[in-house]
């Protein structure tokens, strides 16, 4: 199957089945949500959305964030994965919001990437959640879901390599959602130990699959 055909079959099953693909973190505000995807990194949505509540209460505002050190928000943080990294990241965060964006969280990739803690994935996020640019956030599941159906190439090694892959067939105002529908497709089907190939509507385009299965290899996300 040619490439093209495989994104095709792709948009029209998520877009028949799930057209509002949404991030599964906790947010009310750009701030809140820039906050969450900076805890986010190497940990669950389900962690980060337990500990924001009270995190974002203390510290409402950027302002309020600037004020504070990184051992005052560490206590908030300290259950999520690389607490007193990304202590120090919210802190140098908020400072830089208050002092050279007044307060707001900018728009561009660029500005967005000299925040402290935020790489290109999370400035990816942000402009695709908060602005709705066509930017695809490339993380682990979109990575490995990327790479197992067939959207990217075997020899694409990096995030980089694999969202310009992406980006080059899936539509402009279909990427922001396209960014949610691997996203999900690889937390709850395919899983990266283990995937429930029985439970995938994809099998039918999905290289993987028609490679493995039913003779799944232990750890495939290393096969691939």
């Amino acid at each position: 199957m040619r490439k093209p055909e495989r994104f095709q079959h792709l948009i029209n099953y998520f877009t028949s089945n799930f057209p509002e693909a949404e991030t599964e973190l906790q947010y009310g505000n750009a701030y809140e949500l820039l906050v969450a995807v900076v805890l986010s990194a190497q940990c669950t949505d389900k962690r980060v959305n337990m500990v924001t509540p009270a995190l974002l209460e203390t510290y409402p505002t950027p302002e309020h964030l600037a004020a504070a050190t990184p051992e005052e928000i560490l206590p908030y943080i300290k259950s999520i994965s690389y607490p007193n990294n990304k202590a120090k990241h919210l802190s140098g965060l908020g400072k830089m919001l208050a002092e050279q964006f007044n307060s707001e969280v900018p728009s561009t990739i660029e500005d967005l990437q000299k925040l402290p803690g935020v790489g290109r994935k999370t400035a990816n996020v942000i402009a695709s959640v908060i602005y709705n640019q066509p930017a695809m956030a490339v993380d682990t599941h979109v990575f490995r879901v990327s790479k197992r159906i067939g959207l990217a190439t075997k020899n694409a090694h990096t995030p980089r390599s694999v969202e310009n892959q992406l980006m080059k067939y899936i539509p402009t105002d279909l990427v922001p959602k396209a960014h949610h529908w691997l996203i999900l497709h690889g937390r709850y089907i395919c899983v990266a130990r283990r995937p429930k190939c029985e439970e995938c509507p994809l099998t039918f385009f999905c290289e993987f699959y028609q490679k493995y299965y039913p003779n799944l290899p232990d750890d495939p996300e290393n096969k691939l």
